[in-house]
């Protein structure tokens, strides 16, 4: 999938109003079905115990609106899903202008921007719309309309999973729980799905993948509570990336793991420090998406997040400023490629170790100029400093860092240093 696939494929999903739970997850699960059929689709029934919390009731809303007493529509949730607080309960009542504001949400600093709220975990009912909507608002009576009604369901979540030759896993989570918003929600679930078909189309995969898109916080502590799974993972991941807000062209930013130091924490620095323009470089202390359940204590998976403008740091975000006019083609295959990039490197990241002891005589193997001059050493300066620093400990990534050669040239060196014997792979496992 190029960027402009990508686009497209969010903006069928744009309308669809999404929730923890419902009919707009699995509606939006079987669109991106049809996309990777390798998809699996999982239901996990209300009230199920996972960790601390339970899995919550489905949200089931078909009509909402105000209206004024002359029968004018002043919002309906069918011109935009924000209109309405997430998992409002129901109510038609006539309110007067003092009652209303009680429940209505606006933003003065944004005055055309509708604010994305929801209230999960209290059962209230709410109406958001423009500021400039509220201030036109007179003294009279209003009709308040939700239809909507909170039932014992399922929790969904979509799971695809690619076999590797080695058990090790990497992993990719994104969230599906938003509704109309492009960068904080759809870009994330779109260009996971492109990385799945580049997945699906390597054909000699090293490692494992697990993607799954889950709803954001609840969604992440039921699939790490279900039947324990969180053991496995933390046996087999050895790096992941939460993918989320990756759809704008104005900047990169990294949030890494909560150690710090982890594979996925170097393989994401070094692709930022090497092939985008700048970044911004946040602290973990600045996370707010599920790499707080991933990487909490107990948990403890390597998991970072290489995103653009990071969630809560762009005025549109939480709003429906936040369409499909912020997002790309462009912005989201930048942050398609940092993260192929990012996979690329971690499937060639071998240790190797000498199979000769002192310097290999180069010229016999065809790796030495034949006429020595003073352009030799830089000739052969990335392949010696390559072998140098291989002793069987040290993996590829941490050795371009250290000679400041480029991690893809680097890997093609030491492929023809092993095809001529002077290098050769080791068993030891990467760090996670």
């Amino acid at each position: 999938m190029d960027g402009k696939e990508m686009y497209n494929l969010a903006d069928k999903l744009f309308p669809i109003c999404r929730s923890l739970t419902g009919k707009g997850v699995r509606d939006t699960l079987n669109i991106m079905k049809d996309v990777i059929p390798e998809m699996t689709i999982n239901s996990v029934r209300t009230g199920t115990k996972v960790f601390d919390w339970k899995v919550p009731e489905e949200w089931v809303i078909t009509t909402a609106y105000i209206e004024d007493e002359n029968g004018n529509r002043i919002i309906d949730f069918k011109n935009d899903n924000l209109h309405v607080v997430g998992y409002s309960i129901a109510v038609d009542k006539y309110v007067d202008l003092a009652e209303l504001n009680e429940h209505l949400f606006s933003l003065p600093e944004q005055p055309d921007a509708i604010p994305y709220i929801t209230s999960y975990y209290d059962k209230i009912w709410g109406f958001c719309m423009t500021n400039n909507q509220r201030l036109s608002l007179t003294p009279q009576k209003y009709h308040v309309v939700i239809e909507s009604e909170h039932i014992d369901g399922v929790l969904n979540y979509g799971e695809i999973y690619f076999e590797g030759t080695e058990k090790k896993e990497i992993f990719l989570s994104t969230y599906i729980c938003h509704p109309s918003m492009a960068n904080n929600e759809l870009s994330g679930p779109v260009v996971t799905l492109a990385l799945a078909k580049e997945i699906q189309q390597m054909t000699d995969r090293r490692y494992s993948y697990r993607l799954i898109f889950i709803p954001e916080t609840i969604g992440a502590i039921t699939y790490l509570s279900e039947n324990d799974r969180y053991k496995e993972l933390k046996e087999n991941v050895i790096a992941g990336f939460q993918v989320t807000c990756v759809g704008d062209d104005r900047t990169y930013s990294f949030i890494p793991s909560r150690k710090g130091h982890t594979l996925a924490d170097e393989v994401g620095l070094y692709v930022l420090d090497n092939y985008v323009d700048n970044y911004k470089r946040y602290s973990f202390l600045d996370r707010g998406s599920d790499e707080r359940q991933w990487c909490s204590p107990g948990i403890d998976l390597p998991v970072i997040s290489l995103i653009r403008s990071k969630y809560g740091t762009y005025p549109e975000y939480h709003t429906s400023l936040d369409n499909m006019t912020l997002i790309s083609p462009k912005g989201l295959e930048g942050a398609f490629e940092c993260i192929k990039k990012c996979i690329q490197i971690l499937e060639l990241n071998f240790t190797y170790k000498p199979s000769i002891l002192c310097e290999p005589q180069m010229g016999k193997r065809g790796l030495y100029p034949m006429i020595s001059t003073k352009d030799t050493k830089r000739q052969v300066k990335a392949i010696m400093n390559l072998i140098a620093y291989c002793d069987g400990k040290t993996d590829l990534l941490q050795i371009a860092r250290t000679i400041a050669e480029d991690f893809f040239e680097c890997a093609r060196l030491a492929g023809t240093l092993c095809e001529k014997n002077i290098l050769e792979k080791t068993e030891e496992d990467s760090k996670s």
